[in-house]
């Protein structure tokens, strides 16, 4: 099985209690893809600029990504420039955002990808998120991520699309701006309710909330010692979720279970280093040894 996202690709200027760093590689898709590869195989749908490093490009390929649908174009690369409070580790605070060459961009993708059974849309404009699974002939499963800017510019859109999706991911305040409920299992069956048969909230440090028909459960995080960049967290915790369902085939309670292992796993290594300085190094040997030491806080 292989695996398709869709979503930013973007250069970061990044500050935290732990320093400050410039024109590093992000965005939405790129951790998602990140983190994916290291349990399937990911097809990276997106647009850069021509001033895009080429560096970036060589490492993407490097790690196995296909990037035959990441399109160059004229103009500059989507930018984003954010600081996190030593109080408030989980919020990021816009500070600048360049939109560049994702101001018209049209998703493309390549006849070979079209086909691929687990598809993921990180986050992005729903109306253009649409455009990219209208593109897909044969999903499987796919899942959605989004954020409480669309929420409030473009909820009838959204609203649409995740009628669509089989997983809706969402943080604590999008789940609740969405829902317009204070409590988090409410709003997990208010979001169950709009479409998606499986609903994720994520709750950073404290975790992750599952809500489905059939079963529920609330897993913690796994506890890191400082916090250096949580830029990206939450979409290699996506990527970790559906590396591991692309492989499994099957999301029944023990695997999707296993999936958010996964998950939370790996997105305690994305928030001990700046971008994907510790994301982009692992191997599943490195990320088995810290899943294991997971489950010891989980079990009974």
């Amino acid at each position: 099985m292989s695996l398709l996202v869709m979503g930013t690709v973007a250069l970061d200027n990044v500050k935290t209690p732990s320093g400050l760093r410039r024109d590093l590689l992000g965005g939405s898709a790129t951790h998602f893809a990140m983190s994916a590869s290291l349990l399937t195989k990911v097809h990276l749908v997106a647009v850069i600029g021509k001033d895009f490093p080429e560096r970036h490009i060589r490492f993407l390929t490097k790690k196995g990504i296909d990037i035959t649908s990441l399109i160059v174009k004229e103009g500059t690369t989507f930018r984003w420039e954010g600081e996190y409070k030593k109080e408030d580790l989980n919020t990021a605070l816009t500070r600048a955002t360049q939109l560049g060459v994702l101001e018209g961009y049209i998703p493309e993708v390549a006849v070979h990808q079209r086909n691929t059974p687990f598809v993921f849309l990180a986050n992005f404009d729903p109306d253009i998120q649409m455009k990219l699974l209208d593109r897909m002939r044969k999903s499987k499963f796919v899942g959605l991520d989004s954020m409480n800017l669309w929420i409030e510019l473009k909820k009838k859109s959204l609203l649409k699309l995740i009628r669509r999706v089989d997983l809706f991911v969402a943080n604590e305040g999008e789940a609740k701006a969405l829902s317009g409920e204070s409590n988090l299992v409410k709003a997990a069956k208010y979001l169950r309710r709009l479409g998606p048969k499986f609903i994720m909230i994520k709750k950073g440090e404290h975790g992750v909330l599952f809500y489905s028909d059939s079963f529920k459960f609330s897993f913690p995080a796994y506890p890191v010692e400082q916090v250096v960049d949580p830029t990206g967290a939450g979409d290699t915790f996506a990527g970790g979720v559906m590396g591991y369902l692309s492989q499994a085939s099957t999301t029944n309670e023990q695997t999707i279970k296993k999936a958010i292992l996964y998950g939370t796993t790996l997105a305690s290594f994305n928030v001990e280093g700046f971008g994907m300085a510790k994301t982009a190094y692992l191997t599943l040997k490195d990320v088995h040894q810290r899943m294991n030491e997971l489950k010891k806080f989980i079990s009974v």
